[in-house]
């Protein structure tokens, strides 16, 4: 059974998980590695989502405040051995459920050509391609993309 736990970035598992991202990107990135890497600290990410499939953590993600309104989506990923079975998705899923509790209403994110099963999966998610922002304006290999969130309206029928 998949299990989603909401923590920050000094979680063990997650820090674990964000070696093997980085192992994996500075493969597919090359020599562009650097580059990225210095993007992508985690000590202050405080919205993480890990995911435990019979209490072995197989995949990540991130949310971190980026502008008023607008948080990005960080650190994405799932082991190899586990992709395929709809993890990423839930991830995401719980992220933006997050966002908007949050009350941000934009989620922003930067993925690579090189990673193409990501973009497939923002796109499956509803996200769409904008200009690169900040430090990726100009980046050829850089994928921007963004999704508005529904409006977070309380529940007015909850006793």
């Amino acid at each position: 059974m998949l299990t989603l736990l909401r923590t920050d970035s000094t979680n063990p598992d997650f820090v674990k998980l964000v070696r093997l991202l980085d192992l994996d990107l500075s493969i597919r990135d090359g020599e562009d590695h650097a580059f990225y890497a210095q993007f992508n600290k985690i000590d202050m990410i405080r919205h993480v989502v890990v995911a435990y499939l019979e209490d072995q953590p197989v995949g990540c993600g991130a949310i971190k405040a980026y502008a008023a309104g607008t948080v990005e989506v960080k650190r994405m990923y799932v082991r190899p051995e586990f992709r395929g079975q709809g993890i990423a998705g839930k991830v995401l899923s719980a992220l933006e459920h997050w966002a908007n509790e949050l009350g941000f209403q934009e989620l922003i994110l930067e993925t690579g050509k090189a990673q193409p099963e990501a973009i497939r999966l923002y796109t499956k998610s509803d996200y769409r391609i904008i200009p690169n922002y900040g430090q990726y304006a100009g980046v050829e290999n850089s994928v921007c993309m963004q999704k508005t969130l529904p409006s977070h309206t309380p529940d007015l029928h909850r006793s």
